[in-house]
């Protein structure tokens, strides 16, 4: 018998996606697994039910079994609460403020090597690059403000 699962648990919970007669293999457990262990570190298991709940996703063999272990936790505010999700999202922000500030310090040697041939060449002393130099420096450091008290926020 078919059954495709569509219920959601308290409208905030697991969502099986797939025929629950379907056998699973290592990798589905091991998702399974981790999804314990997110709701066991943030508080929504105990120490003797995760246990339990491990040894059975574990022990499953078709996607029902594991999705009735699942079925009543909120798995989209487990991923949301997952360290490693923030920290991903830390480390990118964190890698486009020095993505902006290469390309900031790339203009900004530019525009001199520009300014020093045109001084050179016409005889024209007025350091003009100091303009687009300051107006990218904001851009940079308004930036990188926020990220830095965000990164300092997360990691609180």
């Amino acid at each position: 018998m078919n059954c495709i699962a569509t219920i959601q648990s308290a409208g905030r919970g697991h969502r099986p996606t797939r025929d629950l007669g379907t056998r699973i293999g290592n990798a589905d457990r091991q998702r399974a697994a981790d999804t314990l262990g997110l709701a066991f570190t943030q508080g929504y298991l105990a120490v003797d039910e995760y246990q339990s709940r491990l040894q059975q996703a574990f022990d499953a063999t078709t996607a029902g079994a594991v999705e009735q272990l699942l079925a009543d936790l909120p798995t989209e505010a487990l991923k949301r609460g997952d360290p490693r999700r923030r920290a991903a999202r830390i480390t990118a922000a964190r890698r486009g403020v020095h993505l902006h500030l290469g390309i900031y310090l790339a203009a900004a040697i530019l525009c001199i090597g520009i300014w020093t041939a045109i001084a050179l060449t016409v005889d024209a002393w007025y350091f003009w690059p100091i303009w687009p130099i300051l107006g990218g420096g904001i851009g940079v450091i308004a930036h990188a403000l926020p990220v830095q008290r965000w990164t300092r926020a997360q990691r609180a």
